[in-house]
């Protein structure tokens, strides 16, 4: 893949048929791509990274030195998050059907006995997919009102470099299953966010200024999200 390079930051290069350029500053080690419209010469390309220079910077600085979760094994009084809140995981091995549940300050995870790693992850997983699916319907419906708007439909799933997306010629709107561990504000944010590229496919400054009238407090549920500790994963670009 060509790359742009500015000193110490490598820049990956893509042509596409788009009308404007798409930056992206990509986690954990800050990888940056930068998706250029086909008729844009080299030199224009470049000028425009040059001008984003503080930006690149500022994100991959925000993305090293973000916390990020050790790897999970499953196990008894290992710590889980739901919603924003701590608990302590209660393994339970049963001839039932597998299901997780919040008892008090407990993640209660029953499972078949002989159950591996990888299938305690993948009944957990399952149920913090469940979680979201639950809740994002309301929440939805009633930013459509606000926004007029309409979702056409959402997809629940584990995304590795982004919290959620948007393709605004289908109308549909994408979220990490990671936001369930997240307090309830920062899945707002996001969907908000995607909805908002409903009206503005790019983060142009109209995109901004929708942001600031719909909900004038985002960039501080941001930073609070990119605070957080991000899940422990097996890089592979």
């Amino acid at each position: 893949m060509p790359t742009i390079e500015l000193g110490d930051i490598s820049l990956e290069l893509v042509r596409k048929d788009i009308k404007n350029v798409h930056l992206s500053v990509y986690p954990p080690t800050g990888r940056v791509r930068i998706a250029a419209p086909t008729r844009m010469s080299d030199e224009s390309i470049r000028l425009f990274a040059i001008s984003k220079l503080g930006w690149i910077r500022q994100h991959q600085r925000t993305l090293r030195e973000q916390d990020r979760d050790t790897p999970r094994e499953y196990l008894d009084r290992e710590s889980h998050y739901v919603w924003g809140r701590r608990l302590l995981l209660k393994l339970v091995e049963a001839q039932e059907a597998p299901s997780a549940t919040v008892r008090h300050s407990k993640l209660v995870l029953t499972v078949r006995p002989g159950t591996d790693e990888a299938g305690r992850q993948a009944i957990l997983e399952g149920w913090y997919r469940d979680l979201l699916r639950e809740e994002v319907p309301a929440l939805v419906e009633r930013w459509e009102q606000k926004m007029q708007v309409t979702v056409a439909k959402v997809f629940v799933q584990h995304m590795k470099t982004r919290w959620g997306s948007c393709n605004a010629a289908a109308g549909n709107i994408r979220l990490n299953t990671e936001l369930a561990k997240k307090p309830r504000q920062c899945l707002e944010y996001i969907v908000v966010h995607e909805m908002a590229h409903l009206l503005e496919p790019t983060h142009s400054r109209r995109f901004l200024d929708l942001m600031d009238r719909f909900m004038p407090n985002w960039r501080e549920v941001r930073d609070l999200l990119n605070r957080l500790p991000a899940r422990h994963e097996r890089w592979q670009y």
